[in-house]
């Protein structure tokens, strides 16, 4: 298990020298297919976050761990009228508030926020690809609680993990933990989970799989993008086909996204 130090320094050298959806996402694919799978969560995000029927042009919302701020321009697209972001890392904020100069961006751990955004009452908080790498349970658990201290009763928490149904897995920087565990955790906290769905199927490791295909499929992804222009071409062939799959299917053997509200 990686202490909070270790886990903040490891983020720190990492966006610090790598500032791009590499950086944040699956660094082992490289850039070019990183960029059409976060094409494909741009998608889903929008869709899941636009078919709530929130009128968004009234609402504040909050960004956990915001890195290069690809959900924070998610949140432009939807028409947000406050948006707040915030990250562990002081990498990651100097150049968010330099990308973003008209908004609101704090370096906290949402385990342990301080005062940081005391007072705050939003109407959804977004934490995309961030829970899983908080490794301590009891964090998990305090992170949880933070964020819906900050959702007003009746907001909205929008969430993306990997919820599996095989036992949890625990690594030095990642712990995949099952969906029982993870909704208990949430329904402690006080929200209730309206919908999860896959936010990708093939594009992206497949913890949640037998370990045969789990290894096959990896190790194809692998070589499919030892190069820029391989890794261009397997995102952009894989991108049609995981927008239908995301769409048709109602469980993935990866990362889903999740949508509860405050009670």
């Amino acid at each position: 298990m990686t202490s909070h130090d270790e886990r903040r320094a490891f983020w720190e050298e990492r966006l610090g020298t790598d500032w791009t959806e590499t950086g944040v996402g699956y660094r082992a694919l490289g850039r070019p297919f990183n960029e059409w799978m976060y094409r494909v969560r741009r998608d889903v995000f929008l869709e899941r976050m636009g078919s709530l029927g929130v009128d968004w042009s009234r609402a504040s919302v909050l960004d956990v761990g915001s890195g290069t701020g690809f959900y924070v321009r998610a949140w432009q697209q939807l028409g947000a009228a406050s948006i707040t972001g915030s990250d562990l890392t002081e990498a990651a904020v100097a150049r968010l508030r330099d990308r973003f100069p008209a908004l609101r961006f704090e370096r906290l751990d949402i385990a342990d926020p301080g005062d940081a955004l005391a007072g705050a009452d939003f109407d959804a908080v977004s934490c995309m690809d961030v829970l899983f790498h908080i490794t301590d349970d009891d964090r998990y658990t305090a992170a949880v609680e933070s964020i819906a201290r900050l959702v007003r009763p009746g907001g909205y928490f929008v969430l993306s993990e990997n919820f599996l149904h095989r036992p949890t897995q625990r690594g030095a920087n990642q712990v995949n933990r099952t969906i029982g565990w993870i909704t208990a955790c949430l329904d402690r906290a006080g929200f209730d989970v309206l919908h999860r769905a896959p936010f990708l199927v093939l594009m992206n490791a497949q913890v949640d799989a037998g370990p045969v295909w789990r290894k096959v499929w990896g190790g194809t992804l692998r070589a499919a993008t030892l190069t820029e222009p391989t890794g261009w071409l397997a995102g952009a062939a894989l991108y049609p086909l995981e927008r239908r799959l995301v769409r048709a299917r109602t469980e993935s053997p990866t990362t889903e996204i999740m949508v509860c509200r405050r009670r």
